[in-house]
């Protein structure tokens, strides 16, 4: 169980409040005690004169009037006197029942969808984070804050198998892709935009200066003497045969790199999109890029390199989290930064960010207040009401006092019209 919940009344304001309430309680005591002592003194001296019956009349219902009143003061905090009279201590008895309804009062009145959205319409939460991101040192200490939490984050991910799942799914993903559409559609962009083009004139450069190195050409040459007849070789045809060869590749490739419009450029290009038609439609096509793709996937070299680029980006994150490198702490405040000066300047997605939330906490609410409906109730419930009531009336005491005051006026005005009343009936 809980212990009750205590409140400081020892506060300067508090403490003035008390004295100023102390005063107030002495001066309506002081006004009952008047009352009653010219009460007293009015119906001594009436037999000297009649006017003291007014005086009485009045005094009496004063009297009256400022008893009644303490009493209903004194009975909604406390017991009068100590007394168990029923229906006193009306805050501490019915503590449980106030507790219930000031809960089903927040819940009904204060929590409800409408007001709540209202309030949150009103804040823009776009900008507050705007600012908050712009400003450095709250982006240093977010980087900060996130470095810190990465090792432990990395730690749950290898100890919690998540990894592997991941590793599993990404590769169930790959292996359901199709790549021959996929290589096909990329190939006829490639082709629409004529870059295939370029890598033609690529090919035509590595290819010419392969033939044209030393070893290239000695290589070439050799297989041609060994193809020649031996009188041709006596007289070194095949030196002449591979000058001719290199000669007339060499301007085989300038005039095609030089002309745009070159025949060998369609022939090229009707190539190219013969082979990408064959891609998209013919079955042995697909399968051998499919087998390729399951080749690749299935080499034990790919989850080795997948091991170690892992444990480098762990290392990575461990470093910067001890501050042995500052390079992602750097790059996360710039981030940071950066989008919080692109969301300053768009409307629009702050305005998304505003809408989002409301959406996001009005649905909290909605879903909490019968919690925190239970939550304050519990607390009122578990309040020490003799430090709650001292509180009470410290703060509303004083005004509470006032009513003794106008009881005593009101009642004493009230009796002294009666006595009136009463006065003219008899002479009549």
């Amino acid at each position: 169980m809980s212990l009750p919940a205590t409140f400081s009344i020892d506060t300067p304001g508090d403490a003035a409040r008390a004295a100023e309430l102390r005063r107030v309680k002495l001066l309506a005591t002081s006004v009952l005690v008047a009352t009653f002592a010219i009460f007293l003194a009015a119906k001594a001296l009436l037999p000297v004169h009649p006017a003291f019956g007014f005086v009485a009349a009045f005094a009496e219902a004063a009297t009256i009037g400022g008893l009644a009143d303490w009493y209903a003061v004194v009975a909604l905090f406390k017991r009068p006197l100590g007394l168990p009279i029923p229906h006193t201590a009306i805050i501490q008895g019915n503590q449980h029942r106030i507790a219930d309804k000031l809960g089903e009062f927040i819940e009904q009145h204060f929590l409800e969808a409408t007001p709540v959205e209202a309030k949150l319409r009103q804040i823009d939460f776009g900008s507050f984070i705007a600012d908050w991101l712009r400003d450095r040192k709250r982006s240093e200490d977010l980087a900060r804050f996130a470095l810190r939490l990465l090792p432990e984050a990395v730690a749950a991910t290898e100890n919690s198998g998540l990894m592997t799942f991941v590793s599993r799914r990404i590769t169930s993903q790959l292996m359901s892709i199709d790549l021959a559409p996929l290589a096909a559609g990329t190939l006829r962009a490639f082709v629409k935009e004529g870059r295939h083009q370029g890598l033609l004139d690529d090919i035509l450069r590595a290819v010419h200066q392969a033939l044209t190195q030393a070893d290239t050409m000695a290589a070439i040459r050799e297989k041609i003497r060994d193809e020649l007849p031996t009188l041709l070789k006596f007289y070194r045809a095949d030196r002449f045969l591979v000058n001719k060869i290199v000669a007339s590749a060499t301007a085989f490739f300038d005039e095609v790199r030089s002309d745009p419009e070159h025949p060998f450029r369609g022939e090229f290009d009707r190539m190219v999109l013969t082979f990408v038609d064959k891609l998209s439609t013919d079955p042995s096509y697909a399968e051998r890029i499919d087998g390729l793709k399951r080749d690749l996937l299935a080499r034990p070299e790919l989850t080795g390199l997948a091991r170690t680029v892992w444990a480098n980006v762990r290392s990575f994150f461990e470093r910067s989290a001890s501050g042995e490198t500052q390079v992602l702490q750097q790059y996360l405040v710039r981030m940071f930064m950066t989008a919080g000066e692109a969301l300053a300047g768009d409307a629009e997605l702050r305005a998304e960010i505003n809408q989002g939330l409301v959406a996001v906490l009005r649905s909290v609410v909605a879903e909490q207040k019968s919690g925190v409906s239970t939550f304050i109730s519990d607390q009122v419930k578990s309040w020490d009401m003799g430090q709650l009531i001292a509180l009470i009336e410290i703060n509303i005491g004083r005004d509470l006092q006032y009513i003794r005051f106008n009881g005593s006026l009101i009642g004493g005005l009230a009796g002294l019209a009666l006595y009136t009343l009463e006065y003219l009936l008899r002479l009549l």
